[in-house]
């Protein structure tokens, strides 16, 4: 049965397929079990800890939608699951980060989860400390320029990183300069349990673009298409040479900052279903159905391969090996001879 037309195709106006369309979906279908498969792995006890992104996926996809995938570069930051996906890393390898497995890519079980790097997709290693990845993607964006190679980069973060240092740095360097970076901002309302009237004195991230000479645009990264739009529009003012632009994602978080905290001790039912109800699967869901691209069939398969492709990455995952502890210390300090077996500290004196 063909699903029924209620409302008219927006994205055909935005160079976006039915297929492009039901991909981006799907991928935010993906995020979001697996998203869920890494809290059950962490209540089971078998992750340590899990950082979540359930409501943010949407905007993360339109975030990478329009690069290219294997010549930009995206900077991440914790919560980036669903860009990364996009970007070409699977459930597997983000399972194995979560597991903290010998063969995870972002950093052989060293990192915590959510630290996500593939120097094959060139998603580049974050750091712990909030913000320093904006430094990181402006130097990126600036050697870009210098060689003329004609790469963007995408780095992103929370708005409660905007209070950092390194972030105000990053844009004015940037603006300077001119680079092919855009900065994306997560604004989900609270930097873990603080709300945004005591983060910053202005509405809005976007508003603090103008003291950088570069656009800033707020979007609501719970509406897909526009978040595409936006998106879409930097990535071509970067690769034009006309420098960076800063986008404010207007998003909702569904789950609470991380494993470790209880989002109900500080914001009200009122807040929390509010929220609810803006979640951008549902809202995009929505729209793939009023124009005949998705009904309760397409939706429940869709679904389905999704689960199964989870459960085959949690089984990969944790067939996985553990970490070598003689290993423990590989890439902390310099190591002269790093394929040597010998004492993980290296400062002891070999035989």
């Amino acid at each position: 049965m063909t699903p029924e037309i209620t409302a008219k195709p927006q994205h055909t106006n935005l160079g976006l397929s039915d297929g492009d369309v039901l991909r981006m979906y799907g991928y935010m279908v993906l995020a979001r079990v697996l998203d869920e498969r890494m809290w059950q792995l962490q209540r089971a006890g078998k992750a340590r800890f899990v950082v979540s992104a359930p409501g943010h996926e949407g905007a993360q996809v339109a975030m990478v939608w329009p690069l290219d995938r294997e010549r930009d570069w995206f900077v991440p930051y914790y919560r980036s699951l669903a860009a990364c996906l996009v970007k070409g890393m699977t459930p597997t390898e983000i399972l194995l980060s979560v597991l903290a497995k010998a063969t995870d890519p972002s950093s052989g079980g060293r990192q915590m989860p959510g630290h996500y790097s593939s120097p094959r997709l060139r998603i580049l290693s974050g750091s712990s400390t909030v913000g320093t990845q904006y430094p990181h993607a402006v130097g990126i964006a600036y050697a870009a320029k210098v060689r003329r190679t004609g790469e963007v980069v995408v780095v992103s973060i929370g708005e409660g990183g905007t209070s950092e240092g390194d972030w105000h740095e990053a844009l004015n360097f940037a603006g300077v300069h001119r680079v092919p970076c855009i900065f994306c901002v997560e604004n989900n309302r609270y930097a873990i349990s603080v709300p945004l009237h005591k983060q910053m004195a202005v509405d809005s991230v976007a508003v603090r673009a103008a003291g950088y000479g570069m656009p800033g645009v707020s979007v609501d990264g719970c509406d897909v298409l526009e978040a595409y739009r936006v998106m879409r529009e930097a990535c071509e003012r970067a690769r034009r040479g006309e420098g960076p632009t800063l986008v404010e994602f207007r998003v909702e978080r569904l789950s609470p900052h991380s494993s470790e905290d209880q989002q109900e001790r500080y914001r009200s039912p009122e807040d929390l279903e509010a929220a609810r109800r803006r979640d951008p699967l549902v809202r995009f869901g929505g729209y793939l159905r009023s124009v005949g691209l998705l009904d309760d069939t397409r939706d429940q398969a869709l679904w389905a391969r999704a689960r199964r492709e989870v459960d085959e990455a949690t089984e990969a995952a944790e067939r996985a090996p553990d970490p070598d502890p003689a290993t423990l210390l590989r890439h902390v300090y310099h190591d002269p001879e790093p394929d040597r077996p010998a004492d993980p500290v290296y400062w002891i004196p070999r035989e």
